[in-house]
C-alpha cells in the first residue's frame, strides 16, 4: 500500500480489554434461555458484530426470540460489569501518543456503551470529535460501510486507510472496504483459541502487542519517551 494517511481503530478488543466480558455476561444471559454457547463460538460468530445482529442470529440459530427486557437487561449489567472490570488495552494509549498520522474509532457498540467504555478507560479525550459507530451506517460489520463512513468523515481515502481489528468481521470489513487491515489478537478474549483465519478474512498482518505493532511499523511513530508496561 501507499504510505497511510488514517489509522482506524476499533474500540472493543483492539482500545480496551472488553470482549471477554461481553461474551461472558452474554453467554450467562442466554443460558437462562436454553441457549448455550462457548467463548470460541462468540470469538468466531459474534465478535465485530452490532447487537440487533447478535440477536437475530440467535433468533435464527437457536430458534429463541428473546423479550425486549432482554436487551435493557444485558446492556445494564455489562455496563455495571465494565465500572468494576474493564481496562485499556496494555500499550494502545503510548501507541496513540506517538502516532504521526491522523486517526479515528469505528466501532459496531451503540454510541451508550462506546462513551461509556472510553470514559471508563479515560480514552475519550483522544477520540473526541473522531469516533463513529454502527448506528450511523444502513449495514454494520461485515459490510464495509462503517469504515468508508470514518473514512469519508475523515476525509482520506479508503485505499490509503489502515484498519486496526481483533474480530473475523472487522477484519472482513475491512477487506471489504479496500483498506489494509492489521489484525490485533492481544485481547485476553482471543487466548487460547485458535486464531487461523478462514480464507476470506486474512489481514495483512497480525500482531499480538502494540508494542509489535509499532516495531514492525516505525516510520508511523514517533519514538516513546514515557515508560511503557510491558506487554
Amino acid at each position: 500500500m501507499n504510505e497511510p494517511a488514517l489509522i482506524i481503530f476499533d474500540c472493543d478488543g483492539v482500545l480496551i480489554d472488553s470482549e471477554v466480558i461481553s461474551a461472558r455476561q452474554l453467554i450467562a444471559e442466554l443460558k437462562g434461555y436454553g441457549v448455550e454457547m462457548d467463548m470460541a463460538f462468540v470469538s468466531r460468530h459474534f465478535l465485530g458484530r452490532s447487537y440487533p445482529v447478535v440477536l437475530q442470529e440467535v433468533r435464527d440459530r437457536w430458534g429463541v426470540a428473546l423479550p425486549e427486557r432482554f436487551e435493557t437487561d444485558y446492556r445494564a449489567r455489562l455496563l455495571a460489569a465494565f465500572e468494576t472490570d474493564l481496562k485499556v488495552m496494555p500499550g494502545i494509549t503510548q501507541t496513540i501518543a506517538a502516532l504521526r498520522l491522523p486517526y479515528c474509532l469505528a466501532t459496531s457498540s451503540s454510541p451508550e456503551r462506546m462513551r461509556r467504555s472510553l470514559d471508563i478507560t479515560g480514552l475519550a479525550p483522544l477520540f473526541s470529535g473522531r469516533a463513529f459507530t454502527a448506528s450511523e451506517v444502513t449495514r454494520g460489520k461485515p459490510a464495509p460501510d462503517l469504515f468508508l463512513h470514518a473514512a469519508a468523515r475523515m476525509g482520506v481515502d479508503p485505499a490509503d486507510c489502515v484498519v486496526i481489528e481483533d474480530s473475523l468481521n472487522g477484519v472482513r470489513a475491512g477487506l471489504a472496504a479496500g483498506m489494509t487491515v492489521w489484525r490485533f489478537t492481544g485481547g485476553s478474549h482471543l487466548k487460547e483459541l485458535d486464531l487461523t483465519p478462514p480464507e476470506d478474512a486474512i489481514p495483512q498482518a497480525d500482531y499480538a502487542s502494540f508494542a509489535a505493532m509499532r516495531a514492525a511499523h516505525p516510520g508511523l511513530f514517533f519514538e516513546l519517551t514515557i515508560d511503557e508496561p510491558a506487554e
